[in-house]
């Protein structure tokens, strides 16, 4: 058999039968699905499965979606397949992705050094450094284990009081919570249970969302649903200000979406997920720093510095129910 059919390449592969492809000829950078095998290879094999297909590759540097398997190496923190594809030819300081080079990008990592100094004008500025500084503490921070389902709005330079006045919503107390849900508490709860409000869920009403100040702003959480990621909630909230607004789709996962002034400028996004060739440099570093961690990743878009996962599990400061209103309309504010 010729060519990668077959070859679990992205299942860690097999030293011996990738070698057997390449004598019987198979191009590592053929295409195997979206990217070659010698991307899939990068950041999913081993340095032997990696290195025999260097050595056999046409072009060492090929790209797919503007990524070099050096950069999807360096990406996926597979250091040991960096060296590799480095040592095999694959140039790190090629720029890619907004103009990022695997080598600049490697920077950011916890092994700076990976490929030697970096040539004259290369290195981070004081802006993207201090993003990288932040990144441990804020992922730490904002770790949390489920939250399918949820909806945040994370709004920059506007405070919980002033959101709920753009917003036109009406505070709500424990009582009135009770009361307009008409439900029944435990008269004898639980130690700790007494501000448990997980029950708000059972509501799935879509007009209350909770509001939590944080440093650098507020953020608007909805634990079961989208109300925060819809377009006029974005527009209302983002007036002379900026907003990163998340949906973690349960069916089709973190749907993304940016709002600035009023207006929206960036929808269909993947926080948290792999970077695209159409982000900005911002957004390509961020992609880097919280894989995997789109709450963080909303957060730190905006420059919100949450102590805690409070404004995404909750409580929240306010509960707020909004007015009926068409929140998908595309008018501007």
């Amino acid at each position: 058999m010729t060519g990668w059919d077959g070859v679990q390449l992205r299942d860690g592969g097999d030293e011996d039968e990738v070698r057997a492809r390449l004598a019987a000829g198979a191009d590592p950078c053929m295409p195997l699905g979206l990217d070659t095998a010698l991307h899939v290879a990068a950041e999913r094999c081993s340095p032997a499965v990696v290195a025999a297909m260097a050595a056999a590759a046409s072009d060492v540097d090929c790209l797919s979606d503007d990524q070099s398997p050096l950069w999807l190496a360096v990406h996926s923190r597979r250091h040991d397949n960096a060296r590799v594809l480095a040592a095999a030819g694959a140039d790190p300081w090629q720029p890619m992705m907004a103009g990022w080079s695997p080598g600049r990008l490697s920077l950011a990592s916890r092994e700076p050094d990976l490929f030697g100094a970096a040539p004259a004008g290369v290195e981070l500025s004081p802006a993207e450094r201090e993003a990288v500084e932040l990144a441990g503490e804020l992922g730490d921070r904002l770790q949390v284990d489920h939250y399918d389902g949820t909806g945040l709005l994370c709004v920059a330079g506007i405070d919980a009081i002033e959101a709920i006045r753009r917003l036109d919503g009406t505070p709500m107390t424990e009582d009135d919570l009770l009361a307009h849900y008409d439900v029944d508490v435990d008269e004898d709860p639980e130690p700790g249970d007494e501000h448990d409000w997980f029950w708000l869920s059972e509501t799935s009403d879509l007009l209350l969302v909770g509001v939590t100040d944080v440093p650098g702003g507020c953020v608007i959480t909805q634990p079961w649903g989208y109300q925060p990621r819809t377009p006029l909630t974005g527009r209302l909230l983002s007036a002379g200000t900026i907003a990163y607004a998340l949906y973690a789709n349960p069916k089709s996962g973190n749907q993304g979406s940016i709002y600035r002034d009023g207006e929206t400028i960036g929808w269909d996004l993947h926080p948290g997920g792999a970077p695209r060739s159409t982000d900005t440099s911002q957004m390509v570093l961020l992609s880097y720093l919280y894989q995997s961690q789109a709450p963080a990743y909303a957060c730190a878009f905006v420059g919100l510095r949450p102590v805690d996962a409070r404004c995404i599990t909750g409580p929240a400061d306010h509960w707020v129910l909004l007015p009926e209103r068409d929140y998908w309309a595309s008018k501007k504010v």
